[in-house]
């Protein structure tokens, strides 16, 4: 169950729209952040809120590759494998990622911290091979910046844990 506060801003979202559909990412977005990935009562939480069936909803959420129907790391790693990327080496990237977090594709790490997701496209085709880690967009990947961004992303959130844990 979400906090009464958060239910009411994401009803104050939809209803400032112009349709409640133009808000459903949104709010599926806020759910996800908040259970960490959108659980089936969050689908059902999310159709109350927005004014859909939660069938409709379900298929908005298994639509979108960044909203995620199983449970994930708390960092996902979408490693672009669009033509662009693919013409620029990112088979040798995701093939490094996966040596490196020792997962496959759609597979989350022993400590549950990554999760590697190939993605369709991340819209940084003239910097590929490219990947995004959160809203995170990194390009011109080498094994060797990879290996440095990993290690930023888990600074930067047990940085993050430390300091929630001292509010």
């Amino acid at each position: 169950m979400i906090p009464v506060e958060m239910k009411n801003r994401l009803k104050a979202r939809v209803a400032s729209s112009v349709t409640n559909r133009e808000a459903a990412v949104d709010v599926l977005k806020e759910l996800q952040r908040h259970y960490g990935w959108l659980t089936d009562e969050a689908v059902t939480e999310a159709a109350e809120i927005i004014g859909l069936s939660p069938l409709q909803v379900e298929e908005l959420a298994t639509f979108y590759e960044m909203l995620y129907r199983r449970p994930v790391g708390r960092r996902v790693v979408h490693v672009c494998d669009s033509i662009s990327c693919w013409s620029v080496g990112c088979e040798a990237i995701l093939e490094h990622l996966k040596l490196r977090l020792g997962v496959e594709s759609g597979g989350t790490t022993a400590d549950g911290f990554f999760t590697l997701a190939p993605c369709a496209c991340l819209g940084n085709c003239g910097e590929g091979p490219s990947m995004m880690i959160g809203d995170n967009l990194y390009g011109c990947l080498t094994p060797e910046l990879v290996d440095r961004i990993l290690e930023k992303e888990r600074k930067e959130a047990e940085s993050h844990a430390e300091e929630d844990v001292a509010k």
